[in-house]
């Protein structure tokens, strides 16, 4: 199992008729593991990446949730989410654009009290200008890159960037930051790295604020902290590390429903390809998800749904909008039309979805489709 705490076994949640799919959002639990990061990271703040409308989840509604519980920092990805985002938050609470601005959204952001994070020379240069321009004081954050080669100010810019920024009034930057390549894996070299390198752009840019760890970088110790660590994946209950157990409480749950039921006898071909050939006769399930609704194809063959605690394992290759599943286990007439099985919740965290499909929890939970009816708890 992925997950130290699992969803309540007596729960009775109540679907909407005619949904294929259900993902739930425990709201109480995303509430509890920022309080978790929050006591970790103190005496800094802990601030939420809500990219991706908040990984797939609805950022209004965590950002609501979370604001409430004291988050007063929020990073999202492209200058057009933060655009969404901020109306709906108070005037104390604050937007990053990670990716910085794109030539031409400068001016916007200007007036739409929205901070971006500067990753280069170039960007510093046109906001810098667009604050001279304006004639007004702009908030900023700059980004080095220590080891990761993605995104940040690069070590050749740094001393260009210093002496600018000792003549240039009109930006105030709130914080410099960088990102940890290797965080979840708690014994890498390149964390050391990372963090020696944090320092010494520290002493280059002195009496700023740092924003360095992620999700996984909270877990490396007080060292990785600064004044504002950047919770992601663990606040949705993904794990922050590769190697420990998962510390975190899950936050989504997947149901979905079954389309079709079936008995096969041996030698019968399943799936595209033929490529399951069942060995004895066999009581089939086809549930209604497939790659376009987050299952990736590589779990053809390897994953597996859940019911009742019983693993159903998938067999045959998974389609666009279905997942065929080997129901023998189950007693007959146990499944039928409309009948919801397990993706993720007690039975199977994001980790072991991840694990089978070879692929990331990350992944996983950005790549859950729009066409499961949401709901929160």
């Amino acid at each position: 199992m992925g997950s130290v705490a699992v969803w309540p076994e007596t729960e009775v949640r109540q679907p909407i008729e005619g949904a294929n799919g259900y993902l739930t959002v425990n709201l109480s639990a995303l509430s509890r593991n920022y309080a978790k990061l929050s006591t970790l990271v103190a005496p800094a703040q802990a601030a939420a990446v809500v990219k991706f409308d908040a990984y797939g989840l609805g950022a209004k509604r965590v950002c609501s949730v979370l604001y409430g519980i004291g988050c007063r920092h929020f990073f999202v990805a492209q200058f057009d989410e933060a655009a969404k985002l901020r109306p709906g938050l108070a005037a104390d609470a604050k937007v990053f654009v990670l990716n910085g601005l794109q030539p031409g959204n400068e001016e916007a952001c200007s007036h739409s009290d929205i901070v971006p994070v500067l990753n280069s020379l170039e960007q510093w240069r046109r906001w810098s200008a667009t604050a001279k321009r304006r004639k007004c004081n702009l908030e900023a954050v700059l980004q080095f890159d220590t080891g990761m080669s993605r995104l940040g100010v690069p070590p050749e810019e740094r001393s260009s960037l210093a002496a600018e920024l000792v003549s240039q009034a009109g930006v105030e930057i709130l914080f410099i930051m960088s990102h940890l390549a290797s965080a979840d894996e708690l014994d890498s070299g390149q964390n050391t790295d990372q963090l020696v390198a944090m320092k010494r752009i520290s002493k280059e840019f002195p009496h700023l604020d740092i924003c360095f760890a992620n999700s996984g970088g909270i877990f490396l110790g007080k060292d990785y902290h600064g004044q504002l660590a950047r919770a992601g994946i663990a606040l949705y209950g993904g794990s922050p590390s590769s190697s420990n157990p998962n510390p975190m409480e899950p936050v989504v749950g997947l149901d979905v429903a079954v389309v079709q039921t079936r008995t096969v006898p041996a030698g019968a071909r399943v799936g595209y390809s033929g490529t399951h050939i069942v060995a004895r006769e066999t009581r089939l399930a086809t549930i209604a998800a497939g790659y376009a609704d987050g299952l990736p194809r590589s779990l053809s063959g390897r994953g597996a749904v859940y019911y009742e605690g019983r693993r159903l394992p998938i067999v045959g290759r998974v389609s666009m909008d279905s997942v065929t599943v080997d129901v023998t286990a189950l007693p007959k007439g146990t499944l039928s039309l409309g009948s919801l099985v397990e993706v993720l919740g007690p039975h199977q965290a994001l980790e072991d979805l991840a694990r089978d499909a070879g692929t990331i929890s990350y992944e996983i939970l950005t790549g859950l489709g729009n066409r499961y009816h949401k709901q929160y708890r």
